[in-house]
């Protein structure tokens, strides 16, 4: 028994990676201002949605990883063969729109959070950009999955700083396991963001397109999954210590908005500068993280799409169209930000609405996608799994939509 467990977890460790960054870099810029804003206006009420919001990335990033290790293709290429090349064109078009939009994001949260301490957003940009580029275009696959999962350990940070303020523990765990519905408009948005926010149609295709890189099969299958769902209990758990941290750094002050992550930041200075510069080394961290995630499953995306070579194994004059694909959403990605004046708010609200028109699209061909028993073989769903993927595409569908009316009316007013 010791024998077969020493087995086990020799190749969990040996297909750790596309699963655990997947789930992880879920916290972004976006994600940690979602938390952030949920802790600061509604303190620990929110907490109750982690549960059934880490059930629905189960269910949906299982998915992706057990097509990848029985097909050994990714998502975007298995949708080109069963469903076409204008339907997976179109898809890459709004995926690539959606993707642009969030890379700006995310260089947005490398400006703000240097710019704490004091450093420029005309310096920390452009090195953040030329850092990304080159840990991609110059590492290899083993190399670039090592300094991912070195900075998924970065995001301790978060848990160091909410412990560093000490919040009421009692009230954090009562609301984590006490779902509280109200039909409070900006309570219910709220809900709908933290939702939103944890599941986007990135993260299917990234997901899947890295477990087919790094060689994982059906025999590894089993310690992938395993993977999976660490990796997004390990995504539930910082979400919960951004949440538990504004909730005692802001609510507890009195209830308000925020602006950005770097408010909630500023907010633990009082507690120590310990804990500010830990959730501003956090945010860091999560925005240069996404930044080379985000253009990475893009240029994944595409070039399996419309098959094209791609894989970050190989070399520049090997996948041209995924290395200048990959390069030119970082320019201008970052070059955006740097433009005076430029709408980024808005901007940031676009790739809402765009992640809301695409994501039920997404989880609509991965489910039919994953029934085909000539693709899957005996690792289809079975009735009970269906069931559950069904539900939950629909909870998701649902919210989406609504996400993107409020979106959408936000952006008229």
């Amino acid at each position: 028994m010791l024998k077969r467990f020493r087995i086990h977890i020799a190749v969990f460790f040996a297909v750790i990676g596309p699963g655990f960054v997947t789930a992880m870099v879920d916290n972004d810029a976006g994600g940690i201002f979602t938390y952030s804003q949920a802790g600061a206006r509604f303190g620990y009420l929110p907490l109750w949605t982690l549960l059934p919001i880490t059930l629905l990335l189960v269910v949906t990033q299982e998915m992706n990883a057990r097509m990848g290790a029985v097909t050994g293709k990714g998502l975007s290429d298995l949708i080109r063969e069963e469903f076409g090349l204008r339907t997976t064109f179109l898809m890459m078009a709004l995926l690539v729109l959606t993707n642009l939009t969030n890379v700006m994001a995310e260089f947005s949260g490398i400006a703000t959070s240097l710019g704490l301490f004091g450093v420029s957003r005309y310096i920390s940009v452009p090195l953040g950009a030329v850092a990304v580029w080159f840990l991609v275009v110059k590492g290899t696959y083993r190399s670039v999955e090592k300094i991912f999962l070195f900075a998924c350990i970065v995001y301790g940070a978060y848990i160091v700083s909410a412990l560093m303020i000490k919040p009421n523990w009692k009230e954090a765990l009562i609301n984590s396991v006490h779902p509280q519905l109200m039909l409070d408009p900006p309570y219910l948005t709220m809900l709908i963001g933290m939702v939103g926010t944890s599941i986007a149609p990135w993260m299917q295709f990234y997901l899947q397109a890295a477990v087919v890189e790094k060689g994982v099969t059906e025999k590894e299958y089993t310690a992938s999954r395993v993977e999976v769902i660490v990796g997004c209990i390990a995504m539930a758990v910082i979400a919960f210590f951004i949440v538990v941290a504004c909730a005692r750094a802001i609510w507890a002050n009195g209830p308000r908005d925020i602006n950005d992550a770097a408010v909630a930041a500023l907010a633990l200075k009082p507690f120590g500068s310990y804990a500010f510069v830990l959730f501003s080394a956090g945010l860091f961290n999560a925005s240069l993280f996404a930044a080379s995630i985000l253009p990475l499953s893009t240029a994944y995306t595409v070039c399996e799409g419309l098959g094209f070579e791609a894989g970050v194994n190989k070399r520049f004059q090997e996948a041209p169209v995924f290395y200048w694909l990959y390069t030119l959403l970082i320019a201008v990605g970052a070059g955006v930000v740097l433009i005076p004046g430029f709408p980024l708010i808005k901007m940031i609200l676009l790739s809402q609405v765009l992640n809301g028109v695409l994501l039920p699209v997404v989880l609509i061909f991965m489910i039919l996608l994953i029934n085909k028993t000539e693709l899957m073989g005996k690792w289809t769903n079975n009735r009970f799994y269906n069931w559950v993927s069904w539900i939950s595409v629909a909870i998701l569908i649902g919210l989406t939509l609504a996400l993107v009316g409020i979106t959408l009316r936000g952006m008229g007013e």
